[in-house]
């Protein structure tokens, strides 16, 4: 949409909270956002120069726009949340989340069973949970039917059967696990006392278990009931014994959920601590990409109602390293400074730093370090690609450029299939004008080779071009002109499909999805992604793109970036009339830029 065509509109956009969907042309939903004034926030994407190129490609694309105004702004943050997990718009963040979480369930009957379960069906049964991991859940169910006797039969023990003396004790009964409800042994108030233990001990609330022991004890020995108040005893210590083990803070804090957030490149990692009467029963780290590089406050509010929602988190409490603007009230949002909160927070960040790190090393050794498994990978992806010889030595390219302007390029380079930095290179376009992605790529192909050859360096068996047949063609010119064809083999990479180009096939290779030579693929491009993108935030950050229109006396560089969004280069711009440049910058200005290039 043009900043022209939003002005005709601005004025019917509502000024109250609520949400705004951008649609493009063929009406496909791209961005769903949240908004306390709608007005204010949807015209901040129009009527200022953006800085992203994400956001730039995000407001071209835009043909429509929707809104919904809510009662409040909370109500508009449980909506956008809502419509972005059912659409998963491109542009917002991917918070969808595909794993099915254990619960324990206590089954809605007489005498209930309580076991796992991954089903969570809307029966009138009590789900606790969901937890991170279902060995967890194992570990915790067998530690509560050490310490209270739950059956895990599945007779219907109706009042009627039970009273007609249908079943008789099995050997959990004898072995003391089970009180032998299904022989009338166990009234229904006993074991609904048991239950409520068990819900304190999920919860991380031991002590009213271990009261209750103690009492009981203590009427054991009174009665002289030595032997069943010594298992009593041991009980009690088993407790106190798991309660060392937890990771307890501090009893009085009660539930808090506990939030950090670590950031790199276009990925954010956040980890999620549930602490329940002082002790951690849970915790959680997830990635996320950002899609139109979103701050950091915005994503930890995300993620924030996105754990609380999946762990039906009732906490009173949140605990954050930065302030969000979180709608719910009721729900008080703190950043400790010191105390047990910090120590708890210090906690969250040291793992999903952690988890980081470890996600970094499992991408870094993406092929297993033995030997022969790598050498079968290698010699699948040669089959996969009819390589005549083993790609051992593999380099992928590709162009980048910021608002249509400043093409920079990134070559990396893998050996063994494991990345080796050393032989990475960027590349500052030298001989092209303007934006040329064929041309950039022919330029820096020949650049890369020439030099191998000059130094009598290896060359690679496998170049890997991260574009269509336009940019294969192009990298091959320079392979011919150096006299190299049919010393590497040069494939193509489609941007979307993951389809395969070889020179001079009119069909694609499609590997399948989850192919280990697909895998490796994926790997390389997005590695060299990452590079590039690396490499062009250094070149903005350190200001070293400037162009002729920031030159200009009398242009800033704000009307130097809208000329180059709408002409794409400094040599659009320069051949652009005067009545051309005023309908993006305005009369004034348009007359200061058509007289530097026209006298």
């Amino acid at each position: 949409m043009k900043p022209e065509t939003f002005q005709d509109l601005q004025s019917t956009i509502p000024t109250e909270p609520g949400i705004y969907k951008y649609f493009d042309k063929d009406n496909t939903l791209l961005y769903v956002g949240k908004a306390k004034n709608i007005r204010k926030r949807v015209s901040s994407y129009f009527n200022r120069s953006q800085n992203s190129h994400k956001t730039n490609e995000l407001v071209r694309r835009i043909d429509h726009i929707e809104f919904t105004i809510a009662s409040s702004e909370q109500d508009a943050f449980l909506l956008e949340n809502s419509l972005i997990k059912e659409f998963q718009p491109k542009y917002n963040i991917d918070l969808k989340d595909d794993k099915t979480y254990p619960y324990i369930v206590i089954r809605k009957e007489p005498f209930p069973r309580v076991f796992l379960t991954r089903r969570y069906i809307k029966d009138g049964s009590e789900y606790l949970g969901p937890f991170t991991s279902a060995g967890r859940v194992r570990e915790l169910l067998e530690f509560i039917r050490l310490h209270i006797p739950i059956r895990t039969c599945k007779l219907n023990l109706s009042e009627q059967q039970i009273r007609n003396k249908k079943f008789k004790v099995c050997l959990e009964y004898h072995l003391g696990n089970c009180k032998g409800p299904c022989a009338g042994f166990q009234t229904e108030e006993d074991y609904d006392e048991g239950l409520q233990r068990l819900r304190s001990m999920l919860k991380g609330n031991l002590s009213p278990v271990m009261q209750e022991y103690k009492k009981e004890m203590k009427e054991l020995a009174e009665r002289l009931e030595f032997e069943k108040a010594g298992i009593l005893k041991k009980k009690i210590e088993h407790l106190r014994t798991y309660t060392a083990n937890s990771v307890i803070i501090n009893p009085r804090l009660g539930d808090l959920d506990v939030f950090s957030i670590a950031e790199e490149d276009d990925e954010a990692f956040v980890n999620y601590l549930m602490v329940r009467n002082g002790t951690i029963v849970d915790t959680q780290t997830i990635s996320l990409k950002k899609k139109l590089d979103e701050e950091a406050a915005e994503i930890l509010q995300l993620s924030v109602r996105h754990f609380r929602d999946k762990f039906n988190s009732t906490a009173k409490e949140i605990v954050l390293p930065i302030s969000i603007d979180y709608p719910d009230q009721e729900v008080n949002c703190t950043i400790p400074k010191g105390g047990d909160k910090k120590k708890l927070l210090d906690m969250s960040l040291r793992n999903v730093h952690f988890f980081r790190e470890d996600l970094k090393r499992r991408k870094r050794l993406y092929l297993n370090n033995d030997d022969s498994d790598k050498s079968e990978l290698l010699l699948q992806l040669q089959e996969d690609l009819f390589l005549q010889d083993l790609p051992i030595h593999i380099e992928c390219f590709d162009n980048s450029n910021f608002q249509g302007s400043f093409p920079v390029s990134a070559m990396v380079c893998f050996r063994e299939g494991i990345p080796s930095k050393k032989d990475y290179r960027h590349y500052n376009v030298q001989s092209v004008e303007g934006i040329n992605d064929f041309a950039t790529m022919k330029e820096v192909v020949f650049r890369r080779y020439k030099k191998l050859l000059d130094t009598k360096s290896s060359l690679p068996q496998l170049v890997i071009i991260d574009g269509g047949k336009g940019q294969l063609s192009a990298a091959l010119e320079s392979i011919e002109e150096l006299g190299l064809i049919g010393r590497m083999t040069l494939v193509g990479l489609a941007k979307n499909e993951e389809e395969l180009f070889f020179a001079g096939d009119k069909e694609s290779l499609k590997l399948p999805y989850n192919s280990s030579s697909l895998k490796l693929i994926r790997q390389i491009r997005d590695e060299v992604h990452r590079f590039g993108i690396t490499f062009h935030r250094k070149k903005r950050s350190a200001g070293t793109f400037t162009n002729e229109l920031e030159k200009i006396k009398g242009i800033g560089k704000q009307t130097a970036d809208q000329l180059l969004q709408h002409f794409r280069s400094v040599k659009k711009a320069s051949a652009a009339t005067e009545d051309e440049l005023a309908e993006i910058v305005g009369p004034a200005k348009a007359k200061i830029v058509f007289q530097h290039f026209h006298t």
